[in-house]
């Protein structure tokens, strides 16, 4: 019989100094473009935790963001550091740290937004999270700049913000990868 994978949610304050470290460790070890400030992204918001015999073999989190659409400033659950151990993959884990965080975006947020490498679209895809057709913009210490290299890489989970796949998106500031 196939064992449950339970899913468990903390917020970054709440993860002790070894549960952090084990997230960190494991996102560096599924991306190899990680970097400090992607690792920054994921915190400060509610985190998804898979272990098995002990061990942290799945990670997700959701922090609160701003994204500007339709001349309204929306409050968007944008997902982060989404990874599975490599010899775990293909087992569900996935589906349940995104069905965990997918409850979050859709009690607390306007909106849940990602970004998606081209090998995890088709995952997303199927959750029900829609490509953004639209431009891609960011705010900017020095203004509004485009991110058109963002674009046909971000999705969207429509919740409660009436949405316009076609039109402009706008993300706040922050250091690093700015969507």
């Amino acid at each position: 019989m196939p064992r449950m994978t339970e899913v468990r949610i903390a917020h970054t304050a709440d993860l002790d100094t070894a549960t952090r470290n084990a997230a960190r460790s494991l996102l560096y070890d599924v991306f190899d473009d990680m970097t400090a400030e992607d690792w920054e992204h994921a915190l400060g918001g509610l985190h998804a935790l898979i272990h098995e015999d002990g061990e942290l073999i799945g990670h997700a989190s959701v922090v609160q963001r701003q994204l500007l659409h339709g001349g309204r400033a929306l409050r968007c659950g944008y997902v982060e550091g989404v990874g599975v151990r490599a010899d775990r993959r293909g087992r569900g884990h996935g589906q349940a740290l995104m069905e965990a965080l997918e409850r979050v975006v859709r009690d607390a947020y306007d909106l849940g937004a990602l970004g998606a490498a081209d090998e995890a679209a088709t995952f997303y895809a199927a959750r029900g999270w829609q490509l953004w057709r639209g431009r891609s913009w960011a705010l900017t210490p020095e203004g509004v700049h485009r991110t058109a290299d963002e674009d046909g890489f971000l999705y969207v989970l429509p919740t409660t913000a009436p949405l316009d796949l076609d039109a402009d998106l706008t993300c706040d500031w922050r250091n690093g990868d700015l969507w």
